[in-house]
């Protein structure tokens, strides 16, 4: 995930950057906390190695960096695989950041999706995970437009917020809700 410092920092109404295979997108509102991040990444590596026994297999990307993973069980399609398939991953994170006063209020907790390519097919799937927590703010430095939030589990981080933002109308105490929810599809081709 994503949850971090750089969520908070300046970006425009609506920007979005592109670096490489990667594409960041914010949509924020003027002199409004928090806003939607949205990062998207697509990933191409080859199988290069199979090893059945194990389910194993081993892909390799364009830059010859490798990584071999195992396919768990309800990988059903796993013996469709074979050397030279071109498999891609769409990993998409958005992240929702806003104060708790802004909106109804929110129930933490997680929810987890996942959806496999029917029996026969090539291996491929749809996975994703919805977490949402509230951080409460537990210092604001106005000299360096910085606030530092506490989270459930007790650790603290100084983050960065947008300089529209007006932290003299902030208080201690207030909390902030973070929704992150992260997709990743496969799919698996021939070459």
């Amino acid at each position: 995930m994503i949850l971090t410092g750089a969520m908070l920092t300046a970006f425009s109404s609506c920007s979005s950057t592109s670096q490489g295979e990667k594409t960041i997108t914010a949509a924020t509102q003027k002199g409004v906390p928090g806003g939607v991040f949205v990062q998207t990444a697509s990933v191409t590596a080859t199988v290069t190695a199979i090893d059945a026994a194990n389910r194993k297999f081993t892909l390799t990307r364009h830059n010859g960096k490798h990584n071999t993973f195992k396919a768990g069980p309800e990988v059903v399609n796993f013996p469709q695989i074979q050397v030279g398939d071109k498999v891609t991953a769409l990993v998409t994170e958005e992240v929702l950041v806003y104060m708790a006063t802004d909106a109804p209020p929110a129930n933490e907790g997680a929810a987890t999706l996942l959806a496999l390519a029917p029996v026969g097919a090539k291996p491929g799937g749809l996975m994703a995970e919805a977490v949402q927590i509230k951080a409460k703010v537990t210092a604001i430095d106005l000299k360096d437009h910085k606030a530092t939030l506490e989270f459930p589990d007790g650790s603290t981080h100084k983050v960065a917020v947008r300089e529209d933002v007006d932290l003299t109308q902030r208080k201690v105490g207030e909390e902030v809700v973070i929704r992150s929810t992260e997709s990743v599809a496969i799919t698996v081709k021939k070459p």
